[in-house]
């Protein structure tokens, strides 16, 4: 048999006896011990005058944070851009009869890309010119008639006076008169008809002259061009093709001076101007220098963002079109202040600021614009020059709380 079993049947049946035989002793040992436990507890109690003494401050660390004169350079994300680019098209038909050139070449401004055949329009020339010959042929005709309706009219006008003078007299009819009169009509319309021809005669010159033109135009077209100097991005079309208007004949880039182009954010166009200074670094290691040359002032739609366009120099062509650039333009320098991430908080309208400790250490909250951000910390503006920021417990008091600082060295 074993004992444990034993021993603790024991302890059962001592238990339910001093429940239902000595019930009144259990219950007189029970409260004699509460007694003597309120007893303790009034003689640690804290006096009377520590529990109506006020609340103690609360502790926290801050920093003394003078402000600072920063760059506010912008800083982007962008890309070259050749400073000019065009594909130059025919803008006749004929075809191709000049040798190709190959792109990569280097083009001066007036070179022969592409030339045509001149088909027919060598007579269309030579006839053109014929008729402005004939024009010009027909001008002292006119104008000999001119004179000959000049001389006419004199002849009527004298004979209108004679016939005038002799009917006074009585010795010509009314008749004679009347003659006299309608010749010299006559005489005066063939003066407008005249001068009518020559102005038609000079007009035929004009239009002559126009078709003359026209026809060395057309020839003109035949040639094509390098509008700038520059490099081929494409072959020109090669011999033998025919072209039409509008097909092209080779493109060219100039990139004796590149652009960089980048896009600004909304928040940030306040601070680009145009003819700053900006830098890129581009993914090559190369870094250059220019200055900004245009900044759009219409938003794209999707991205609201603005283009902005930065120009330098590239007279050796180390830079090609389509390279990732990294843009820095600088900016006005602007005071700040360098603070810990973990400083920044929220009011309770969502509001960034800091918590600061103010005169007579009472905390103020104070809103903050985020300027730049750092390894080693955040630089924030919209605050005094010289302020006390709350480090450490700034989320644990509210305005107007009386605190107990510790102070720090500023960032710097």
């Amino acid at each position: 048999m074993k004992i444990i079993p034993v021993i603790t049947a024991l302890i059962v049946l001592a238990g339910l006896y001093m429940v239902v035989f000595e019930r009144d002793t259990v219950v007189g040992f029970a409260q004699s011990n509460d007694a003597e436990a309120t007893v303790v507890t009034q003689e640690n109690a804290p006096p009377a005058d520590a529990a109506q003494a006020g609340p103690q401050r609360v502790g926290v660390v801050a920093m003394h944070s003078v402000a600072q004169t920063v760059d506010s350079a912008v800083v982007l994300r962008g890309r070259t851009e050749a400073a000019r680019q065009v594909t130059v098209a025919s803008e006749t038909s004929g075809l191709v009869i000049s040798e190709p050139r190959r792109k990569g070449a280097f083009i001066n401004a007036g070179e022969v890309l592409c030339k045509l055949d001149t088909g027919t329009r060598d007579a269309s020339l030579a006839e053109a010119r014929a008729r402005l010959a004939e024009a010009q042929g027909r001008v002292p005709e006119a104008q000999a008639g001119v004179l000959e309706a000049n001389a006419r009219v004199r002849e009527a006008e004298i004979n209108l006076n004679a016939a005038q003078s002799l009917s006074e007299g009585g010795f010509a009819s009314e008749t004679r008169v009347v003659s006299a009169q309608a010749a010299m009509e006559a005489a005066t319309a063939g003066v407008q008809r005249a001068n009518s021809a020559v102005a038609s005669a000079e007009a035929g010159i004009q239009s002559a002259q126009a078709a003359v033109a026209s026809a060395e135009r057309e020839i003109d077209k035949l040639t094509i061009t390098a509008p700038f100097s520059g490099l081929l991005e494409t072959d020109t079309a090669e011999l033998g093709a025919l072209m039409q208007p509008g097909t092209p004949c080779a493109t060219i880039i100039q990139l004796n001076e590149i652009k960089l182009v980048g896009f600004v954010p909304e928040a940030d166009v306040a601070k680009v101007n145009v003819g700053a200074m900006a830098g890129a670094r581009l993914t090559s290691g190369a870094q250059v220098q220019g200055r900004v040359t245009f900044l759009s002032r219409s938003a794209d739609e999707l991205t609201r963002t603005f283009r902005v366009e930065v120009t330098v120099a590239n007279d050796d062509l180390a830079i090609s079109d389509g390279q990732t650039a990294e843009i820095l333009i600088a900016s006005e320098g602007r005071t700040a202040h360098l603070v810990a991430q973990s400083s920044l908080t929220l009011d309770d309208d969502g509001v960034l600021g800091v918590r600061t400790v103010s005169d007579g250490n009472i905390v103020k909250f104070m809103p903050v614009t985020l300027l730049r951000d750092t390894a080693e910390g955040v630089w924030v503006t919209d605050l005094p020059d010289t302020v006390d920021i709350i480090t450490i417990g700034q989320e644990f008091v509210v305005d107007g709380v009386e605190v107990a600082p510790t102070f720090t060295d500023a960032k710097g």
